[in-house]
């Protein structure tokens, strides 16, 4: 693990991790113990910063982001907006922060343990998978304050886990169990708590180590069916794949299967 170049940052630490057979990992690591990783606005900018610098560096091929064994993120911190009315809120556009981290081409897997609320699973959500640990408990309890979920959480955990169990979770602020969420469709896998952040490292090696440009645009294809009809969706999904047929990777990879090797990615 070599530490990466964020050296002013205050309340993330970021690393990035070797991976021998592919392209390397970022790792972001959420470090405000005494808030239990609560994101307040600056947090939010060295996480933004961080995937972007991630994003833009052609040696990595997936990012992890985790917090610690008793808190992913337990929330936004309400000391920040506790005195806040509408228009000042509006003028302090937090949320321009959480639509930049949307557009990240690279996948992100979030590792979960201790607890995911309100804004921390929310950023749990933003990501493209999600492993957690066993203890691991998510929920959005804005309504326990007098607001609603800002930064995607109406929607995406809808999309995630449907209707239903949306409307239970955020009108009454109810907090769920790893093993519950996992049924519900939220989380991509549960291990055990002593090896969350292992596994999501062993996925996000895995993910690193097939064709960077086959993957952004995998990506890129299965979270526009979110915004989209199905018959956008197919239309977008066929540009990508006859866009794939320029990329060396595509050259290199049926080269490979038809002489029964394997292939080495190029990632072009």
């Amino acid at each position: 693990m070599n530490e990466n170049s964020h050296k002013n940052n205050k309340y993330i630490i970021v690393s990035i991790l070797d991976n021998p057979e592919g392209l390397k990992v970022g790792l972001i690591q959420l470090n405000r113990p005494d808030a239990l990783n609560a994101l307040n606005i600056p947090m939010l900018y060295e996480v933004l910063n961080a995937y972007e610098a991630f994003d833009e560096n052609n040696e990595i091929g997936c990012i992890v982001i985790t917090g610690n064994q008793k808190a992913f993120a337990a929330g936004s911190d309400i000391k920040e907006m506790a005195g806040i009315e509408t228009v000042e809120m509006y003028f302090r556009d937090k949320f321009s922060i959480w639509d930049r981290i949307r557009k990240i081409k690279k996948p992100i897997i979030a590792a979960v343990s201790g607890f995911a609320l309100g804004g921390g699973n929310e950023l749990a959500m933003n990501c493209d998978m999600i492993v957690a640990a066993e203890d691991a408990k998510f929920g959005q309890p804005e309504i326990n304050l007098g607001v609603i979920p800002g930064a995607g959480g109406t929607q995406r955990l809808t999309r995630a886990i449907g209707k239903a169990k949306s409307m239970e979770a955020i009108l009454t602020g109810k907090r769920y169990s790893a093993k519950e969420m996992y049924e519900f469709g939220l989380i991509t896998k549960i291990v055990s708590n002593e090896i969350y952040l292992d596994e999501a490292i062993v996925l996000a090696k895995e993910v690193s180590n097939k064709p960077a440009v086959a993957v952004q645009l995998a990506k890129e294809c299965i979270l526009k069916s979110f915004d989209t009809t199905i018959e956008g969706g197919i239309e977008f999904e066929r540009k990508n794949f006859y866009l794939l047929f320029s990329s060396e990777d595509k050259v290199e990879g049926m080269n490979a299967f038809m002489e029964k090797r394997k292939p080495k990615w190029k990632n072009k």
